[in-house]
C-alpha cells in the first residue's frame, strides 16, 4: 500500500463530503427504527470518511425524524466534542461512538440500540450465540459490558448510561475482550479493563451486549452495521423461542419417565439448542458477507414508500448525480 504524503492527505480533507454519505445516515436511522432495532432512542453514526478523526451523528432526535443534512452534526473523534460549538443538544452516549472509533481504525459505522429482545441476554447467564447464518457474525458468542465494574467512583452517575469517555473507552475494549481463557471456560460476562491488549484496527467481536441497556454494534460501513444490528435482533428472538421449546420438551421428556414409575434408570437425556459452531460461524459470514448490498437496498425502497419517513438528501443527491429514484420532498404530493 503506497505510503500516503503530506499533499495526499490534505487533498482527502478538502474534499467535500459526499451527499450520498448523509443520506444513507439518514436512510439507516430510518430503517432501525422501521426494523424496531431503534424506538425513540438509540443512534447510528458514521465516520467522516475524508477525516478519519471525525465522525457523524444526528442530533438528538427520534431515528424517525432524521430528514436532512440539518439534523446531522460533525463530532471529534478524540473526545466526543461538537465541531460546531453552537450545536443543538447532542446524544449524551456518543461517547459510546468516539471511543469506539478511536480504539478500532478499520470501524467506519456504529449502533446503539436499546432492543427489548437483546436485553435479556444482557442479564441472565445465558450467552446470547448465532443459531442461523444471518446472525453468524455473532460467533462463538457475543461479549457483556458490565458497566457497574468502571465507574470511576461512587459520584459516577450511576445511569447505566455511557456518558463519559472514560466508560465508552471500556465499552470499546469489550469489543475485543481478553481471549486467554479457553474456549472451554471461555463463558466470560465481565473483564478487566486494565488488562493488556494488542491494538487492533478491528474488533474480534462485531456486537457487545450492555447489562440492563442493549446493545453496540460495529460496521466496516453503515450497511454492514445496520445488517448486524436487525439480525442481532433476530437471533435473540429465535433463540429465546428455540430456548423455550427445547426446555419445555426436556421438561416433558422428564415427565415422562417419572411418570412411568419403573423406567429408565440414570440421568434424563438432556438436549440442548444446536448452535453454529466456531467454523460454521466463521465460514457462514464469509460467504454471506458481501451480501448485506442486498438486505439494504431492499429496506431502502421499504423505508421509501413508507409515509412516516422522510429523506430530502436524495433529492438533493439526484441533483447532484443527475439520478432518478428514491424519496420524494413531499410525500403528500405523490399520493404516497
Amino acid at each position: 500500500m503506497p505510503k500516503s504524503t503530506p499533499q495526499a492527505a490534505l487533498l482527502k480533507a478538502s474534499t467535500p463530503v459526499p451527499l450520498s454519505l448523509f443520506s444513507d445516515l439518514i436512510t439507516a436511522n430510518h430503517i432501525l427504527h422501521q426494523q424496531k432495532v431503534l424506538d425513540g432512542f438509540g443512534h447510528i453514526s458514521v465516520r467522516n470518511p475524508q477525516d478519519p478523526a471525525k465522525f457523524f451523528l444526528s442530533k438528538s432526535l427520534a431515528p424517525a425524524l432524521v430528514a436532512d443534512r440539518e439534523d446531522i452534526e460533525e463530532y471529534l473523534v478524540e473526545d466526543g466534542s461538537p465541531i460546531n460549538k453552537d450545536a443543538p443538544k447532542a446524544y449524551v452516549e456518543r461517547f459510546i461512538h468516539s471511543e469506539i472509533y478511536k480504539k478500532y481504525a478499520e470501524v467506519h459505522s456504529v449502533v446503539h440500540s436499546h432492543s427489548e429482545a437483546v436485553i435479556p441476554f444482557s442479564i441472565t447467564s445465558i450467552p446470547l450465540r448465532p443459531v442461523y447464518h444471518m446472525a453468524s457474525f455473532l460467533s462463538p458468542q457475543a461479549p457483556v459490558y458490565d458497566i457497574s465494574l468502571h465507574y470511576k467512583s461512587s459520584s459516577d452517575p450511576h445511569t447505566l448510561l455511557v456518558t463519559s469517555p472514560h466508560l465508552g473507552a471500556s465499552l470499546a475494549t469489550g469489543l475485543h475482550p481478553n481471549t486467554l481463557v479457553s474456549k472451554t471456560t471461555s463463558m466470560i460476562k465481565n473483564y478487566i479493563t486494565s488488562s493488556a491488549t494488542p491494538a487492533t484496527p478491528y474488533p474480534s467481536s462485531s456486537v457487545i451486549l450492555m447489562r440492563g441497556h442493549g446493545f453496540t454494534a460495529v460496521g466496516k460501513g453503515i450497511e454492514d452495521a445496520v445488517f448486524k444490528a436487525v439480525y442481532t435482533c433476530a437471533n435473540a428472538k429465535i433463540q429465546t423461542q428455540a430456548s423455550l421449546m427445547q426446555g419445555s420438551f426436556n421438561l416433558g421428556f422428564v415427565g415422562e419417565r417419572f411418570g412411568a414409575g419403573e423406567g429408565e434408570k440414570g440421568p434424563a437425556k438432556r438436549e440442548e439448542v444446536k448452535y453454529l459452531n466456531d467454523r460454521e460461524g466463521k465460514e457462514a459470514w464469509a460467504s454471506l458477507e458481501g451480501s448485506v448490498e442486498r438486505a439494504w437496498g431492499g429496506w431502502c425502497k421499504e423505508v421509501e414508500v413508507d409515509g412516516l419517513y422522510r429523506n430530502e438528501m436524495w433529492e438533493e443527491e439526484e441533483d447532484e448525480e443527475g439520478d432518478d429514484g428514491g424519496y420524494v420532498a413531499d410525500v403528500d404530493d405523490e399520493g404516497r
